[in-house]
């Protein structure tokens, strides 16, 4: 490509960083990915932008993958890409965009760890009657007896709660509101916790639960609380709040078999969020075969 071309990669840049104010590090990016695409372009003789076409940028993804890139920089690379040619567009440059009809390979969907029975147990038994010991028990048992969301915990009011009833009432994404069960064993939390709250809640405020200064209790520190309780029931992996949503899921999968009805307690649009579940309910099973099956133990020699 000659100077005329490269200057182009140059201008889309500057508009990155002082149109749009992009980070110096995320414009590099962009510079070291559309460099590598204009290596492409005079590999296959492609002289100008205006020649690029759909093969040509197949041939440049293929051949990224060749190189040994995962799929997810390909993706970046595609979509660095793409931005740079709807920038084209966009100054008269290009009569169409050809990368819009080209797709990276999918990137393998990473299972999500969980905790199993015993271990959760393990975490749920938290010794002490101060407020805060209520406070942590009652979060930790609602997370995994309602498969809650953090957002969905700290945005909780009194008023959600319904004892008696043994449900919760939660908003979640998409301001989608949804009524779930309560276990017994978050019951009794909560209701311990109910009545030790004014102990740590200044007065006027509304939420459920409370921080160590008395107002709504942060995101930042329910992930904070979770580590430490998980440091002090000496489980050795790395525990987080959402952990519990999945082991929520896992487990209830791995009893009822029943794909839409937790798909409809997580509160998921779309019923292939909630199908990961059933490829962790597989791996159980498939380890169960492994261990059980004549076929599939190991010989003793």
């Amino acid at each position: 490509m000659d100077v005329s071309q490269l200057e182009l990669v140059d201008s889309f840049l500057d508009h990155l960083k002082f149109e749009r104010r992009l980070s110096p590090h995320t414009v590099k990016s962009y510079r070291r990915d559309l460099d590598c695409l204009a290596d492409s372009c005079m590999q296959q003789s492609v002289a100008s932008w205006d020649q690029l076409r759909v093969h040509h940028l197949r041939h440049f993804a293929a051949s990224s993958h060749a190189s040994g890139l995962s799929p997810r920089s390909i993706q970046r690379r595609l979509s660095g890409t793409r931005s740079f040619l709807r920038y084209l567009v966009r100054e008269g440059r290009l009569q169409h965009n050809p990368g819009t009809a080209v797709s990276a390979p999918r990137t393998p969907r990473r299972l999500p760890a969980t905790l199993d029975a015993e271990q959760m147990a393990r975490l749920l038994d938290i010794k002490g009657d101060k407020p805060a010991d209520w406070r942590d028990r009652a979060m930790l048992e609602l997370l995994y007896s309602s498969g809650l969301r953090l957002a969905e915990l700290v945005s909780l009011d009194p008023d959600d709660l319904d004892l008696a009833d043994a449900t919760v009432r939660v908003t979640g994404k998409g301001n989608k509101t949804r009524i779930l069960p309560v276990g017994r064993w978050a019951r009794q939390a909560l209701s311990g916790w109910l009545r030790v709250r004014a102990g740590l809640a200044v007065v006027e405020e509304t939420a459920l639960f409370v921080g160590p200064r008395g107002r709504r209790i942060s995101p930042r520190t329910v992930q904070a609380l979770v580590k430490r309780r998980a440091r002090e029931s000496g489980l050795p992996q790395r525990i987080y709040p959402h952990l519990f949503r999945h082991s929520f899921a896992t487990h209830l999968l791995e009893s009822s078999g029943d794909l839409r009805a937790v798909q409809e307690l997580l509160g998921h649009a779309d019923i292939s969020s909630t199908q990961i579940y059933t490829h962790l309910d597989f791996q159980h099973l498939a380890q169960i075969y492994d261990k059980s099956h004549p076929r599939a133990r190991r010989q003793n020699k």
